[in-house]
């Protein structure tokens, strides 16, 4: 075998072991995106038009999101948030839109607490959604009956379905306490 011959099949061994390395790599990644954004990761692709520029925009949520620092809180914090909850519940009996606007206020106030900057509605949604993609749609649902709320164009029992939005994501903000 002439050396131009071995030198042509070295390399294209090196091409095929470099190309399958590449989309192993970009498999994998995906994979991770897809494991840790859960339903997000589609919603992303569909709202960015493609898979690249999705996993190019949750991967910059996920470089966002470990800069942060998002703290436990002591189980006495974790007691006052749950006893305010509570409140907020009772009150929907007789004033159901304040009590919508209260539950996104304590949502926002515990986000606050453990760490997320609360720097509007679009950045938590971005921020919320590295760790807590699956129960961010219960966020979106709430957040769109209380503007429609704002406008009185929500009937009772939707606001009654944001509530319980609400304390789904309120709940796994609460009790979700590992360390990042």
């Amino acid at each position: 075998m002439s050396t131009s011959t071995l030198i042509a099949i070295v390399v294209a061994a090196v091409v095929v072991v470099l190309a399958i390395t590449v989309t192993l790599a970009v498999l994998a990644r995906r994979r991770h995106l897809r494991n840790r954004f859960g339903p997000e990761y589609e919603r992303t692709v569909e709202e960015k038009g493609g898979v690249l520029a999705a996993e190019r925009d949750l991967h910059a949520r996920e470089v966002r999101h470990d800069k942060l620092d998002i703290r436990e809180l002591p189980p006495e914090r974790q007691r006052q948030f749950a006893d305010r909850w509570s409140e907020v519940q009772v009150h929907f009996v007789d004033q159901p839109a304040g009590s919508v606007d209260e539950a996104d206020d304590l949502v926002a106030k515990l986000m606050r607490e453990r760490g997320y900057p609360t720097d509007g509605y679009h950045g938590a949604v971005r921020d919320l959604s590295v760790e807590h993609g699956r129960t961010l749609e219960h966020y979106r649902a709430a957040h769109d009956i209380r503007a429609r709320s704002t406008d009185g164009r929500a009937t009772t029992e939707e606001l009654r379905a944001a509530m319980v939005h609400y304390r789904a994501l309120f709940d796994e903000l609460l009790t979700d306490q590992r360390s990042r």
